[in-house]
């Protein structure tokens, strides 16, 4: 006697495996008809190209496949390909061109045409997706196929499945449009999808249960430029780069889904119209924040002209603060005429209702008209489609939490951290700045205030002290400065600023405060001491050094020198130091009778300014009085005089006029090195002699000067002079000339008053030493 429960699981068992059988009939069948249709196909091209009844093109199909070594249904493909030259026709063609594939061209074509045959024989795209699977998609590996149609409101709809587990088709029936499937991917990228594997692209799709580690082709449906949906095929394993045969034929199978959904009403949205808005104001009423429905207004052409603003929820925020009655039933554009705007607020609805795309922005700006000023308004904002409603949610920005994150920026940059501390219950809050200037983790309990001594330096106690005297005990706000030792080792200088909260009766509730990192504020006080100490002691040197330089000019060079009169020969002569103490020159001059009885007379100018121009000047005008008792004239003696200055000085550079003038044949040879020439005043006009030359002293070893003379009369002066008493700065140097020549000739009286009234009446502006000798022949 057998067992109840094994004849029962006997009786499952037969069940299950009629079930199968009953099901491989049927796909059989099925392949049967799409082949036999593909054949009629084939004959039906025969018949017209041969012009003969179904029965001989039946034959003839048969003979020309025996003679080509094709089964019938192979060459019945080729035949339908040469008459029909369309995508299929294009995709065996090339794989005729190519080598090394593992299916023939041949048994391509017979998928694709048998699954073409089948998709057109179908009665819906279910039947299309089972037949790609079946005859194109199967023989590549694949075990799964989804058809979407894409909706006008950018949702998806799953119209045809096949080869996924029971209830999963049912399960993704409908994509709404926020959702980013792969098909979602490739629809709104307008492109073709391979991913290796799903569960690697981290996308959602169906069939991700069983089929997650398998790889996914995802191609656009377009039907003359239009995508009416997407082909989604499924692999069982991790999906390699694929040929270019493989994708070729995967974007024919999508042309064949197109052409069906092409057939096939659009799906448009779950609910009707008027449901779907129902729905839409039931969404918005359930926001937290600010949110309207708007309805496309359309102009008397049916082209969209406005978005009526249909539905305003209970939270809604207006910009200008009218109340919501006042708005709701009004155009966008009238509410907010600044919606087209720079915010380009209009531009954005308008979009999202031709597109579907969602657009959300941050801290978006919109302007709005308060009497006649604009006053710009941050707002975050998010428009999205539905149907044909939009809905647009925005929220003002929270004031009170900008603030406090200006706040806390300004702590951050300002290395300041707050603090409060209850005196009673002993309770610290710290904000996170303030951990880390004591450098603690957030985890780490903090430092209470009379705790501070032991984190202090020692030499900071008696301040921290009287502090905490001040704060606790007197109730009296306080500071100090301190210096900081904090756990790993680093000293910082912190300064605290705290003041007491007493109670209602006066005692002491919690202390309130802050700290403040100065330490870059203190190595920079630092460092500025230090410079200004540097500073002060430089000063005292350079005020010592220019106050031996000026003693050691006025020594050698005082302000005026004693008349000399000699060999019917008056010699005045001046010198104006600048009026900088710090800018002490090296002009000088001289003035002597020489042991010939011959007058030397001679100015120069030393480069430069303080202690090593006055020694230059000394060393300079020394050697020439020298070098003059030799009895050489003004060349020789320049020419000897830039030996020294080449030789036994310190890089000295400077210039000099030197004249050496004959009582007995009042003739006035001189010469130049570099420097300005003389000026003859004779008859009331004034001249400059003749420019010479004559390079600067020091500037080469060995110099040749040229020497002239002038003869002069009775009555006749002559001016010798350093830069000082012309140079001006925006000035050239003839211009200047000219200005000397213009205030001699203007100069009356004696030598004296000449040479006063040239100081005088100088407009030279560069605070320069000056040197005047003035010589008049009686």
């Amino acid at each position: 006697m057998s067992h109840p429960s094994r004849a029962a699981a006997d009786g499952t068992g037969r069940l299950a495996a009629t079930v199968d059988r009953l099901r491989r009939e049927v796909r059989q069948a099925q392949a049967t008809a799409d082949g036999r249709a593909l054949l009629e196909l084939a004959k039906g091209v025969l018949v017209e190209r041969l012009r003969c009844g179904p029965a001989e093109a039946g034959r003839q199909l048969s003979r020309l496949a025996e003679e080509a070594g094709l089964s019938r249904l192979e060459l019945a493909a080729d035949v339908v390909n040469q008459a029909a030259q369309d995508e299929v026709a294009l995709v065996t063609a090339e794989l005729l061109d190519e080598s090394g594939q593992t299916r023939s061209p041949h048994s391509v074509a017979v998928a694709l045409r048998t699954a073409e045959s089948g998709a057109s024989a179908g009665q819906d795209t279910q039947a299309v997706a089972e037949s790609l699977l079946a005859h194109a998609l199967t023989p590549l590996g694949a075990t799964a196929v989804a058809v979407w149609a894409a909706g006008i409101d950018g949702s998806l709809t799953l119209a045809g499945a096949a080869g996924f587990a029971a209830g999963e088709a049912e399960r993704w029936r409908y994509v709404p449009p926020s959702v980013l499937t792969a098909a979602r991917r490739a629809l709104a990228e307008r492109r073709s999808l391979w991913l290796p594997s799903l569960a690697g692209a981290g996308i959602p799709s169906v069939g991700q249960r069983e089929l997650a580690e398998g790889g996914r082709a995802v191609v656009p449906a377009d039907a003359g430029g239009r995508i009416l949906g997407v082909l989604e095929i499924c692999w069982p394993r991790p999906l390699e780069p694929q040929p270019r045969a493989i994708l070729r034929q995967v974007e024919a199978l999508a042309e064949l889904c197109a052409r069906t959904l092409e057939t096939q009403p659009a799906p448009g949205p779950r609910a009707g119209g008027e449901q779907a808005l129902a729905e839409l104001v039931e969404v918005a009423d359930g926001l937290p924040d600010a949110a309207m429905v708007l309805l496309p207004h359309l102009d008397a052409e049916g082209r969209l002209a406005d978005f009526r603003l249909h539905h305003l929820n209970r939270r809604f925020t207006d910009l200008r603060g009218r109340p919501r009655s006042a708005v709701e039933g009004a155009l966008l554009l009238e509410a907010y005429p600044t919606s087209v705007g720079q915010s380009g607020l209009f531009d954005k609805v308008a979009r999202v209702h031709a597109t579907g795309e969602s657009f959300r922005a941050e801290r978006m700006v919109l302007t709005t008209l308060v009497d006649q000023v604009a006053l710009p308004v941050l707002v975050d904002v998010s428009i999205s489609r539905l149907g044909g409603c939009v809905l647009m949610v925005w929220r003002f920005e929270d004031r009170h939490s900008r603030l406090a994150a200006v706040l806390q920026h300004a702590q951050r940059l300002g290395r300041i951290g707050g603090f409060e501390e209850h005196t009673t219950t002993g309770r610290i809050t710290w904000n996170e700045q303030l951990f880390e200037l004591h450098g603690l983790a957030p985890t780490d309990e903090p430092v209470g205030l009379q705790q501070l001594p032991a984190h202090a330096h020692p030499d900071d106690a008696v301040a921290l002290g009287r502090f905490l005297r001040t704060l606790l005990h007197h109730q009296r706000p306080a500071e100090v400065a301190f210096r900081l030792r904090r756990p790993d080792g680093v000293t910082r200088h912190i300064r605290v600023v705290a003041e007491p909260v007493p109670d209602e009766s006066g005692r002491l509730l919690a202390v309130r405060g802050a700290y403040q990192d100065v330490s870059a504020q203190h190595w920079t006080e630092v460092a500025l001491a230090a410079t200004r100490d540097e500073l002060a002691h430089s000063r005292l040197q350079a005020a010592e050094r220019n106050r031996l330089a000026l003693q050691l000019q006025h020594a050698i060079m005082p302000p005026a020198q004693a008349p000399l009169d000699a060999f019917d020969l008056q010699v005045a002569v001046r010198y104006r130091p600048a009026e900088e103490e710090h800018l002490v020159g090296g002009d000088w001059y001289d003035a002597a009778v020489l042991p010939n009885k011959q007058i030397l007379l001679c100015v120069g100018d030393i480069a430069g300014h303080g202690i090593t121009a006055a020694t230059g000047m000394v060393a300079l005008r020394n050697a020439l009085r020298g070098l003059a008792a030799t009895g050489a004239g003004p060349a020789q003696l320049l020419a000897w005089l830039n030996v020294v200055t080449r030789h036994l000085t310190d890089h000295v550079i400077a210039t000099a006029v030197c004249g050496i003038y004959d009582p007995l044949s009042r003739v006035l040879r001189w010469a130049r090195a570099g420097h300005l020439p003389p000026v003859l005043l004779r008859d009331g006009r004034a001249a400059t002699l003749p420019l010479i030359d004559g390079i600067l002293l020091g500037a080469i070893d060995e110099a040749d000067y040229t020497e002239d003379e002038v003869q002069l009369a009775s009555g006749d002066t002559i001016l010798l002079y350093t830069d000082g008493l012309i140079e001006r700065k925006d000035n050239d140097l003839d211009d200047s000339l000219r200005h000397l020549e213009r205030i001699t000739e203007e100069a009356t009286g004696d030598l004296n008053e000449l040479l006063d009234h040239l100081l005088l009446a100088s407009n030279a502006d560069t605070d320069d030493d000056t040197c005047l000798i003035g010589v008049r022949l009686w």
